[in-house]
């Protein structure tokens, strides 16, 4: 059904109303029979998006509103969250950052709602990856990530002044020598990467070299 306005080919071109056959419902700019421009999507499940279109697809800036009751708003690219955005997830937790295939990729901040703590750094695919600060209620982490995990050189940074410095290893895994009727119970979990910490000093003084790139 659609309910709106049409050029002089039938088109549905300008403003207007359609239902769709599967229940769903487009309120909103057409152009030559494509839902273009500015717009207010219905989907059957409870989901919704308003924001702008181009031949069909989400394109631009808008606002989806998922089933779960999470929430994005920001850049659209042929029907990707691509561009700058920001996610609210079901559980509390808040993303705002760049975005690329709808993934975060790129530089992002992800708080976690339920400990306060915060993620300020890279991405790549939706995974942590690439130089982070990791910042907690009393100390932060300032080093690199990989998989969502901590890897390499990194320091804790302390407010009550100090700092210790060291780096996350990864450690090699051993398998152990089981019961034959034990192997396949349970699957090995990852072996998370270890801290080895090789000194602890005075907070480090801020140089201009360290943040502008030489000439």
């Amino acid at each position: 059904e659609y309910e709106g306005d049409r050029n002089a080919e039938g088109e549905r071109h300008g403003f207007g109303k359609a239902r769709l056959p599967n229940g769903d419902t487009y309120e909103g700019e057409y152009e030559h029979g494509l839902r273009s421009g500015r717009g207010t999507y219905r989907f059957k499940n409870g989901a919704l998006y308003t924001g702008d279109y181009l031949q069909n697809k989400k394109h631009g800036r808008g606002v989806f509103f998922y089933p779960d009751g999470s929430k994005y708003a920001g850049d659209w690219v042929h029907d990707q969250r691509q561009g700058y955005g920001e996610y609210l997830y079901a559980n509390g937790d808040t993303y705002i950052g760049e975005w690329a295939n709808n993934k975060r990729h790129g530089q992002g901040t992800y708080v976690y709602k339920h400990t306060g703590s915060k993620y300020v750094g890279a991405w790549s695919n939706g995974t942590q990856e690439g130089p982070a600060e990791l910042i907690h209620l009393n100390h932060r982490f300032k080093g690199m990530f990989l998989n969502g995990k901590p890897l390499g050189p990194g320091k804790f940074i302390f407010d009550i002044g100090c700092e210790q410095h060291g780096e996350y290893i990864q450690p090699v895994q051993v398998k152990e020598i089981e019961k034959e009727e034990e192997e396949d119970e349970e699957p090995e979990l990852p072996v998370e990467p270890k801290w080895k910490a090789s000194e602890i000093t005075k907070l480090t003084p801020w140089s201009p070299h360290e943040e502008v790139p030489a000439p």
